[in-house]
C-alpha cells in the first residue's frame, strides 16, 4: 500500500500534465497551484479525500500557489470540508489569495471555513 504522500505525488503527477494545477503535501498539510477549475475538479477531488481520509487532526490547505479557480474549484474545497469534518478533522485554509478572500467573503463562506489569521480583505460594501 501507498504511503499517502506517495499517493498524492502521483495525482499530482497526472494533474500537472492534464490540467496546469499541481497537489504536493501529506495527509496534514498540502499546497494546491495552478487552476482549481472545472478541469482538474476530480483529480483535486481524490487526492483531497484521499489526504482527509488517511490522517488525523487539521488538514492545512495552501492556496498561495493558486493562480485561479471558479466555482467547481469553490466547490472541490467545499467537499474536502464537509468530508473532513465527517472525519473529525477541519480542513484549514492558509495562503488564500486576495480575489478568492473577496469571493468567500461575498458569498459568506469564510463564516464557513477555517481560515489561518482569518479574512485580510474589507468586506463588499452593502447596496
Amino acid at each position: 500500500m501507498h504511503s499517502t504522500v506517495t499517493i498524492v505525488t502521483e495525482y499530482a503527477n497526472r494533474i500537472q500534465r492534464g490540467a496546469h494545477m499541481h497537489i504536493r503535501g501529506d495527509h496534514a498539510e498540502l499546497v494546491v497551484g495552478g487552476r482549481l477549475d472545472v478541469r482538474s475538479a476530480a483529480d483535486a477531488r481524490t487526492a483531497l479525500h484521499s489526504a482527509v481520509d488517511t490522517g488525523v487532526g487539521d488538514l492545512v490547505l495552501d492556496l498561495s500557489e493558486l493562480d485561479s479557480w471558479d466555482a467547481t474549484g469553490l466547490g472541490v474545497i467545499m467537499g474536502a470540508h464537509r468530508r473532513a469534518g465527517r472525519c473529525g478533522r477541519r480542513l484549514v485554509l492558509r495562503g488564500v489569495p486576495p480575489q478568492m478572500q473577496r469571493l468567500l467573503v461575498a458569498t459568506r463562506l469564510h463564516r464557513i471555513l477555517a481560515i489561518e489569521g482569518g479574512i485580510g480583505v474589507e468586506p463588499l460594501p452593502r447596496a
